[in-house]
């Protein structure tokens, strides 16, 4: 049996949709899956090995270019492609309009969330079976309920496991223990201050620990030069690939981050990770793992970096424990 997901962005939906992946991996070894997905992630999704193929979208450029004919040949050939796999079924675990229209394209059985549980009820017009989930679910136990219906398996929802590993990478810094600081974020309201991240650098020296940060714009950079000016020992890596800092991510020993994919990438690779949400509330689609904590600021309060520390050394030990 072939299946293909569609599930397009954002990074952080696509991190979450692992575990019910991982699920229908162990449930279903009868079955193939691909994959379709926003060309900026396929890096990601190709952590997950049971993906065989995967097909990319570009939604968010073909928007802006909506009159260029190559556009049109873009997603001409998508749907040839699509439709040359001969998929039994698409799940569409996404919800949205959007995604129901590119699981359209490959012309098979359509399975998804019915009315009352899609993100877009008007995607489910494009759906031949519709599966109710609650909407009040986290988004990680939504799609792996999905996912369970629509390939005839109960998921068992007392464990959590994505079902990825870090790829081989060479960290840039000492063999010690390495905290990666993920600052960047797409909004400003979500952002720490500076001098918040500084002082948590500066604590994690303190500790033993190396200091790892990265920028993907210039204010990024500006931010991240700003931690390494104050904190000389911090390691400040060069705007890369995805995969090649999902790479250092993944091996590294800490990881402190804002309400951006990556630090959700952290949680799934079973990291020790604490995410400071300022500005957004973590309710159903924060990170989630055997390892990973969020703190969330008060209203009229802020997230330490003492706090932020506190929390690190605290998962950090459990996973110790675990070991022993």
């Amino acid at each position: 049996m072939k299946v293909l997901i569609v599930k397009t962005s954002s990074m952080g939906d696509v991190i979450h949709t692992f575990p019910a992946l991982e699920d229908a991996r162990r449930a279903r070894p009868d079955i193939a899956f691909d994959w379709c997905v926003e060309e900026a992630f396929a890096g990601i999704v190709a952590l997950h090995p049971a993906i065989g193929t995967i097909h990319t979208v570009a939604i968010r450029r073909w928007r802006k270019n909506l009159f260029d004919t190559y556009t049109w040949r873009e997603a001409a050939a998508l749907r040839r492609t699509l439709r040359e796999c001969r998929y039994d079924l698409v799940i569409d675990a996404q919800g949205l309009l959007k995604s129901a229209l590119v699981a359209r394209q490959a012309r098979a059985p359509i399975a998804g969330f019915d009315r009352p549980s899609a993100r877009e009820p008007s995607a489910t017009l494009f759906y031949d079976i519709a599966y109710a989930v609650p909407r009040k679910l986290h988004a990680i136990e939504r799609t792996r309920r999905l996912f369970g219906l629509a390939l005839g398996y109960r998921p068992d929802l007392s464990t959590l496991d994505s079902g990825i590993v870090a790829p081989a990478g060479t960290i840039a810094a000492s063999d010690g223990k390495t905290a990666f600081l993920l600052h960047g974020t797409s909004r400003e309201d979500k952002k720490w201050p500076v001098e918040d991240w500084i002082e948590t650098a500066r604590l994690l020296v303190e500790r033993g620990m190396t200091p790892i940060t990265t920028w993907s714009n210039e204010r990024e950079k500006a931010v991240a030069e700003a931690i390494a000016k104050a904190v000389p020992s911090t390691v400040v890596l060069p705007k890369s690939p995805l995969a090649d800092v999902a790479a250092i991510l993944g091996h590294s020993t800490l990881v402190i981050g804002a309400d951006t994919g990556l630090t959700h990438l952290a949680s799934a690779f079973g990291l020790p990770t604490v995410a400071v949400f300022l500005a957004t509330e973590p309710g159903l689609t924060g990170p989630r793992g055997q390892y990973a904590s969020t703190l969330l600021a008060a209203p009229g309060a802020r997230v330490t970096p003492a706090e932020a520390m506190a929390e690190a050394e605290r998962l950090m030990a459990l996973k110790t424990q675990a070991k022993m």
